[in-house]
């Protein structure tokens, strides 16, 4: 013979209505069906006031861009760890100088992919699948070679991002065409100078 259960007196379940209210709902992601609200690619129509598919176009192109600068960005940290030898210090401040402007690049592109209705990327397993520049070794390179991988990097996204906004220029997207000129070229063009001046060979005294 089973005991019926008492139900909770009525101040309890009071108590307990005014806790669901406020508890935090967790584990709301499932791996087997995914809650998705924009796929990958997809583009919603936004009050910017351009063409459907000339934002979807943009938003291609500045993925591309943002792949590559999440990648240097990542590569200056990595750099900034690692480095040795006697310009330690020189080098170590630089790089950490260099990652928070690639920060701001990041955000800035990022942000403007999100504003012409798209979703831009975010974790690094999908930048690395995208991105155009070599991936470096795990282990410490010399100081030279991790600026030589720097640079090569930075004239990377100088070209296509140079391309690319005179693509958004022809297209009539000033706004992906003035990030792409004030923000991510002038401020590679500025760090490249700085790197490249550290391979000049010391003029003897």
């Amino acid at each position: 013979m089973t005991t019926k259960k008492k139900p909770p007196p009525p101040a309890q379940q009071h108590a307990e209505t005014e806790n669901a209210a406020v508890e935090p709902t967790l584990h709301r992601q499932s791996e087997s069906s995914p809650q998705v609200t924009q796929e990958y690619g997809a583009i919603i129509p936004m009050p910017h006031g351009m063409d459907q598919e000339l934002a979807g176009s943009s938003v291609g192109m500045l993925n591309q861009v943002l792949a590559d600068t999440m990648t240097l960005r990542d590569m200056y940290k990595k750099h900034h760890w690692q480095v040795v030898g006697p310009t330690f210090n020189q080098l170590h401040l630089m790089y950490d100088k260099h990652y928070d402007a690639q920060v701001e690049l990041v955000d800035a592109l990022a942000e403007r992919i999100q504003i012409l209705g798209g979703v831009s990327l975010a974790m690094a397993a999908d930048t690395a699948e995208e991105t155009r520049i070599p991936r470096p070794p795990r282990g410490r390179e010399p100081a030279a070679v991790q600026l030589t991988r720097l640079i090569d990097a930075h004239t990377l996204i100088l070209k296509e991002s140079r391309e690319l906004a005179e693509q958004a220029d022809e297209a009539g997207d000033s706004g992906t065409n003035d990030l792409l000129v004030s923000q991510v070229v002038r401020c590679n063009e500025l760090q490249v100078w700085f790197l490249s001046e550290h391979l000049v060979a010391a003029m003897p005294i």
